[in-house]
């Protein structure tokens, strides 16, 4: 027969049959799970796409603050001065899910820097801590998104092989089978209705002598 070995039999076939609805019911909700899913990938795309974007940009500002910062106070004072320096950003971690999938969101704030307390800084050491302290916040935010993005993926891709078996391999396995004990009854029905005929000839035949 198949894979699936199972006896020829009504209650065989009835059985299978409502399996098949189940099967096919499943189908229908893994394939719509798909696609919200897939629509969540291109949702998360643009919003990476764009805080990508965001992040060079401030990472661009915040290096230039601390080349200026390099020439009027060289590296020396800006390394004593940095280790007196306060931290310039709050950032909490929380778990979200959509779809059955989880994943990390990010928020993040600046912090007002703090005096180090150090005679002869420069206002460009400032600029770059609050600069670097921006960046670091569009940095936390763009993993944030590329985490979430990377988990919908993988789980829109494990989604996709599954509508993919059920709709190639398992359903039409379960149908073929079907198809099978379906034939194998017609032939057993058509078998038993001729030897019912034989014998019915047979007693009209043994009556008319």
């Amino acid at each position: 027969m198949s894979r699936l070995r199972t006896a020829p039999t009504k209650s065989a076939l009835l059985n299978l049959r409502k399996q098949v609805r189940f099967l096919e019911d499943g189908h229908a909700l893994l394939e719509r799970k798909r696609e919200l899913l897939t629509r969540l990938v291109y949702q998360h795309i643009k919003d990476y796409q764009a805080r990508k974007s965001t992040a060079h940009q401030s990472l661009r500002i915040a290096y230039r603050w601390l080349s200026i910062a390099q020439l009027r106070m060289g590296d020396r004072s800006i390394a004593q001065a940095t280790l007196g320096a306060s931290a310039s950003t709050r950032m909490k971690v929380l778990p979200r899910r959509s779809l059955g999938v989880q994943y990390p969101s990010v928020e993040a704030s600046v912090v007002a820097p703090q005096p180090v307390g150090l005679l002869g800084t420069d206002p460009s050491f400032d600029e770059a801590r609050r600069a670097f302290a921006e960046a670091a916040v569009h940095l936390a935010e763009l993993a944030a998104v590329e985490m979430a993005l990377y988990r919908l993926i993988s789980e829109q891709r494990k989604a996709q092989k599954r509508v993919n078996a059920l709709k190639y391999n398992i359903i039409p396995s379960y149908k073929k089978v079907i198809k099978q004990i379906a034939e194998a009854l017609e032939e057993e029905e058509r078998g038993t209705l001729f030897q019912i005929k034989r014998l019915r000839d047979a007693n009209q035949a043994n009556a008319a002598r």
